[in-house]
């Protein structure tokens, strides 16, 4: 079931302070957004700290991520009009910054992909029920063109329908689900995953190849 703005607004208040306090916001930084009922998107509003959202720090952005009362939304709001694009299940986007999301990113090549398999908590990603199978996150090279970020984003997720997620080097990932419970639910899993492949990484004392 599709949200209210105040709904969703309640709904992205609870998720910043629970992904803050996992340190998934460092700074204030990330954005977050939940499809609305009258098929508008909810979404931070650009500066504000996700641990401390207060009901004015969300506004609401038409499907092609146009603000809609005048204020300015984050700066990759354009990130999430495309994962609602490519992903029509998907009703909330979660935008974390994590040090094993920025540092296995930054050791991953650009325009590559990030194999998860074998683990358990691969049934916390959308579309993914068993520990047998192979979730590919797409990397990304950061850009600050956030029209051309997006539109090579939208291309690797329509030529990979299956992908979860997806990562920016020395950035961040995104990560969505049907409800914002279920995105958090995978936000948390594929930052658990990341945290396991950069422990293993100093395990074996090398780097992704």
């Amino acid at each position: 079931m599709l949200l209210s703005l105040d709904q969703a607004a309640s709904a992205i208040m609870d998720a910043g302070r629970r992904l803050d306090a996992r340190g998934w916001a460092m700074g204030g930084a990330g954005n977050y957004s939940v499809r609305l009922d009258d098929g508008s998107f909810a979404v931070t509003v650009s500066g504000r700290h996700k641990g401390h959202l207060q009901p004015d720090d969300i506004m609401r952005v038409d499907s092609e991520g146009r603000s809609l009362d005048g204020r300015r939304p984050s700066a990759e709001t354009l990130a999430h009009v495309v994962i609602y694009r490519t992903r029509p299940s998907a009703n909330a986007v979660l935008h974390t910054h994590s040090v094993p999301a920025v540092v296995l990113g930054r050791l991953r090549g650009s325009d590559q992909s990030l194999s998860l398999s074998g683990y358990e908590m691969l049934k916390a990603l959308p579309g993914f029920d068993t520990h047998a199978d192979t979730a590919r996150i797409p990397v990304l090279e950061n850009d600050q063109d956030m029209d051309r970020l997006s539109r090579k984003a939208e291309h690797l997720l329509l030529a990979d329908p299956r992908a979860p997620a997806f990562l920016i080097r020395e950035h961040g990932v995104y990560a969505w689900g049907g409800t914002m419970h279920e995105a958090i639910g995978a936000a948390e899993g594929l930052e658990y995953l990341l945290a396991c492949e950069l422990e293993l990484l100093r395990c074996q004392g090398r780097s992704p190849a």
